[in-house]
C-alpha cells in the first residue's frame, strides 16, 4: 500500500485553498468575481481527484 505522497499534499492544499476561496465569496458577498468561485470549485474536483488516486489501488 504505496500512498504518493506528492498527490496527497498537492491535493490538500487544493482543497483548503479552493475552499478559503468559495467560502470566503459567500463571506465577503460580491469581495471575489464570481470566476474565481467557479475556479476553485474546479480547484475542489481536483484537489479529492489527486487525493483519491494518490494510492496503488483502484481508487473509488
Amino acid at each position: 500500500m504505496a500512498t504518493d505522497t506528492r498527490k496527497v499534499v498537492l491535493g490538500t492544499l487544493l482543497l483548503v485553498a479552493s475552499s478559503a476561496i468559495i467560502l470566503g465569496t459567500g463571506q465577503l458577498g460580491s469581495g471575489f468575481p464570481v470566476w474565481a468561485a467557479s475556479i476553485a470549485a474546479l480547484g475542489m474536483a481536483a484537489g479529492a481527484l489527486f487525493v483519491g488516486t494518490s494510492e496503488d489501488k483502484r481508487p473509488v
